[in-house]
């Protein structure tokens, strides 16, 4: 199975076609190869509302539903991936000295 014409894209960083699938896990954009892939990781299906929605291949459930089919995530295959977002998790820069906490009024 393919998907429709209408849900395929291109990539801006390679020009490749892709398809923009919604996440079942957590609901996030995640961009899949639009060719089916018999190495992919990833089920995507099209809901009843004409959305797409991606799924990750598990050894609890390995193979594609009827209504899947198969393919890989977009940022395995692109040879110029878009650079990758920072979530502020590293190490913050420290400069100057921390105020002491305010004591309140002495007298």
């Amino acid at each position: 199975m393919k998907p429709a014409s209408h849900h395929v894209t291109h990539c801006k960083g390679c020009r490749a076609p892709i398809c923009w699938a919604l996440t079942t896990a957590n609901g996030k954009r995640q961009p899949v190869d639009a060719t089916p892939s018999a190495e992919g990781n990833l089920a995507v299906t099209q809901g009843a509302d004409g959305l797409l929605y991606v799924r990750s291949l598990t050894k609890a459930h390995p193979e594609p539903r009827p209504s899947e089919w198969q393919a890989m995530p977009h940022h395995a295959t692109c040879p110029s991936p878009p650079p990758r977002r920072s979530n502020g998790g590293g190490q913050r820069s420290r400069s100057g000295v921390r105020p002491a906490p305010w004591q309140g009024l002495q007298g």
